[in-house]
């Protein structure tokens, strides 16, 4: 396999035309072959075969600088510098990230996951070199899904004012993780794509050279008048518009067409954006032919967990609230959205990867009389924390936001754990905050939330399977839930941490430890006779899997160590914590019923 002797860029600029095809192959098998073993991101980084193993023969990395948005599109850049052989590790501890990793290799500069960040970084880079006369390419890859969120045109802008020396590699196919909510890439190739137009310009072109004498002259004229009408018919290019000059679309899967590309762009002075088309899921039929399903994370929406209990509630409420409307960020499938799309198509919103705009849409919709949804990755929302706060906090308005992967979530690594969001959304004032425990408790939940009309609601869950309890077992309104009544310890489970608080007591209980366990259920009021039941003991023990310093454990113990009570809050480290498995990270910071049980007999001197 030639793949196997590719241990750099190096080896690459020795291949021909027809090795390099045989690679392009062999790369789009292995990677499936991988993902489906180790699960993982699919069709982004089948699209771009072809394009990266043109940047890393046309480019002198890692010397020049090549930059990747979104990075799960990268497993074809670690492949090409040298990382084929650790794909048996990939997402697994200690292993192989499913992002670009500074401490894996040196072609690897940012370790982004989330998008439309990478023209900020080129644009600082190419400063930074210009600054101190240093001669190094700046080249950044960003895909059309990427220039739906907002600071994508920020890079953009800055650059063009700027005039700095810096590649941009936009690569077009239509989606993001979704199909991409976007109109400039058809504004851009309008023209250029009728194929009805472009053979007949080519016949046209042909046989005006051919004439007799006059036959060069025509043609300049033929071309002088095709611009002029194009002109007339397509807007001024938008990347030119910002001072970035514009060159394509090339075909993204010819090798040669996008190394002369490179070529002639890294001649020019200043901003330049190369415009390819490719095709996410390239080679691979079921991710070509299914947009949703193969294209990003294989894993999908499982039965029985937290994300199926959302969509299962969501669609039975929009059959009863008319007004109920949801809003996602380039995420419907993972999100649990398509359901409700499907059922309601005109009361469903993905905005494309701007969860800023999403969440003020989602005050001003409510300011308009609807009941919006807002669902999101705990991690993204992040992103827009200081529109919750002010656009949707300050103006009281009643937006509910559905957190999905809340907590450590494993694989993805440091940037995907949610551990922020309750540390955060506890500080704006009005906010209502929800922690499952369960299936029903969730669907529960979601009904709750929408009798709350004087303020944003936020009901946050693990990627993690979620426990089907009887109904009797489920709460309600603002309410929290005892579970087990004891006499020397309380322990406070918030959301999946009820299980591993009641394993604890379980625990406890055979070195004759009593001790209480409580669902708060609502973490934000927090209820009020929890705290005064909490406070009867001698030491209460908080769980969360979220940040312990300024989490919900603090909360807690603000408002019962005044009583004389003992707290010990247990949660996560204010800290970047690698991929692992989730339970594998949860034992290790003790958030397991094991680590609390040997916390609370430390903290009782057993």
């Amino acid at each position: 396999m030639i793949l196997d002797s590719i241990n750099g860029p190096a080896d690459l600029k020795t291949l021909t035309p027809a090795q390099l095809d045989v690679l392009c192959g062999e790369i789009r098998e292995f990677i499936v072959e991988t993902v489906k073993r180790m699960n993982g991101h699919l069709g982004s980084n089948l699209g771009v075969v072809e394009l990266t193993i043109a940047l890393h023969r046309t480019l002198d990395t890692p010397h020049d600088v090549l930059l990747w948005d979104t990075g799960h599109q990268t497993y074809v850049h670690k492949m090409l510098t040298g990382r084929t052989s650790h794909f048996d590790t990939l997402r697994q501890e200690g292993g192989l990230s499913g992002y670009p990793s500074r401490e894996e290799s040196e072609f690897d500069w940012i370790e982004n996951s989330h998008a439309s960040t990478v023209l900020s970084y080129a644009h600082g880079l190419a400063t930074a070199y210009e600054t101190q006369d240093i001669d190094r390419r700046v080249v950044a890859v960003i895909g059309d899904g990427s220039l739906t969120g907002g600071m994508a045109y920020e890079g953009l802008n800055n650059l063009g004012v700027s005039g700095r020396d810096v590649t941009v590699i936009l690569n077009d196919n239509g989606r993001s993780y979704a199909p991409t909510v976007s109109l400039l890439s058809e504004s851009l190739v309008k023209i250029r794509n009728n194929p009805i137009y472009m053979n007949r310009q080519r016949k046209l072109e042909a046989f005006t050279e051919k004439l007799p004498v006059i036959g060069k002259a025509s043609l300049l004229g033929l071309q002088a008048s095709k611009a002029a009408i194009r002109e007339a018919l397509e807007p001024r290019p938008f990347f030119e518009t910002l001072g970035l000059r514009y060159m394509g679309p090339f075909d993204g899967h010819d090798i040669e067409e996008i190394e002369t590309a490179l070529e002639n762009a890294l001649q020019f002075k200043g901003p330049v954006v190369v415009h390819v088309m490719t095709k996410k899921g390239r080679g691979y039929a079921p991710a070509e032919n299914d947009s949703i399903k193969h294209m990003h994370d294989m894993g999908g929406v499982k039965p029985g967990s937290y994300t199926a209990a959302f969509t299962e509630t969501l669609v039975k409420l929009g059959e009863e609230h008319p007004e109920l409307v949801a809003i996602t960020a380039a995420m419907p499938d993972s999100t649990g959205l398509l359901p409700f799309r499907d059922r309601f198509p005109d009361r469903c919103f993905d905005v494309g990867i701007a969860e800023q705009h999403a969440v003020t849409a989602a005050a001003a919709m409510a300011m308009g009389g609807l009941r919006p949804v807002v669902a999101l990755y705990a991690t993204f929302l992040t992103r827009a924390f200081d529109q919750v706060n002010l656009d949707v906090g300050l103006h009281g308005q009643p937006v509910i936001f559905c957190l999905d992967r809340a907590g450590i979530t494993g694989d993805d690594g440091a940037s995907h754990h949610g551990v922020l969001d309750l540390v955060l959304l506890s500080k704006v004032p009005g906010m209502t905050i929800f922690c499952p425990s369960s299936y029903q408790e969730l669907g529960q939940m979601m009904t709750d939330a929408l009798a709350i009309t004087d303020g944003p609601v936020a009901i946050r869950w693990p990627k993690t399977a979620a426990p089907s309890v009887h109904e009797s077992l489920v709460g309600r309104g603002l309410a929290g839930r005892k579970t087990r009544e004891g006499s020397q310890v309380c322990l406070i489970g918030v959301g999946k941490m009820l299980a591993a608080a009641e394993e604890a007591a379980d625990l406890l209980m055979a070195d004759g430890v009593n001790a209480t366990v409580w669902d708060p259920r609502v973490v934000k009021p927090l209820p009020p006779e929890m705290l005064e039941d909490a406070a009867g003991h001698s030491l209460v023990v908080t769980i969360e899997d979220g940040l312990r310093h300024g989490g919900i454990g603090n909360m807690i113990a603000d408002a019962v160590r005044s009583l004389g009570t003992q707290v010990r809050v247990l949660g996560v480290p204010s800290e970047f914590i690698p991929q692992a498995k989730a339970d594998d990270i949860l034992a290790r910071l003790g958030l397991t019923g094991v680590g609390i049980a040997d916390e609370v007999r430390s903290l009782l001197s057993l």
